[in-house]
């Protein structure tokens, strides 16, 4: 399978400030370096994530048709579950040492989603979310890497959750395009 290109557009976190007089250094058995690629890549997740809440949020708002009920009430599903994931990226981002990104513009230059113009059909709206679930899932598998890499267990976990739910969610919002 052929790998993505990298992401030129991202950027690194922030440098971890210094810590307080009398406030230990950040000493989990991760050194400084993978900690720092580790929670880039989750910051990438984040970004990923909250652009796709985002997107879902408001389809959720605006779809019409004859699937109405059943896509509001999916999305909405959708949107929460996302919505309660964001914490859970952020606060790993910020056990590892550095601040969660939390500002439109770091979100629009991390994200590999994009956003999208106008109110698309309903089918459309199911189409461009299921690519959005699958853009997730290739930036958690890429992260994956670097916390395995990184000998990073509770990120490993978190982004293995999230792949799971993302994967999923794919395949749910696929079957109603065939």
């Amino acid at each position: 399978m052929a790998r993505r290109p990298a992401r030129s557009r991202r950027s690194s976190p922030s440098v971890s400030p210094a810590p307080a007089r009398g406030v230990p250094s950040i000493d989990i058995g991760i050194e400084p370096a993978a900690r720092r690629r580790v929670a880039d890549g989750l910051a990438n997740v984040l970004a990923d994530s909250y652009t796709l809440y985002l997107k879902t949020h408001a389809f959720h708002w605006n779809v019409e048709g004859p699937m109405f009920n059943t896509l509001h009430q999916m999305f909405m599903e959708q949107y929460t579950e996302l919505w309660n994931a964001l914490d859970l990226s952020a606060e790993r981002i910020r056990s590892l040492g550095f601040p969660a990104p939390g500002t439109y513009r770091e979100f629009a230059k991390r994200s590999s989603i994009r956003e999208t113009e106008g109110v698309p059909e309903a089918m459309e709206m199911v189409r461009l979310l299921t690519l959005g679930h699958e853009a997730v899932a290739r930036t958690a598998r890429d992260v994956l890497e670097q916390a395995d890499a990184a000998d990073d267990n509770s990120s490993e976990d978190l982004l293995i959750q999230r792949l799971q739910v993302h994967e999923k969610t794919a395949w749910m919002l696929r079957s109603l395009l065939r």
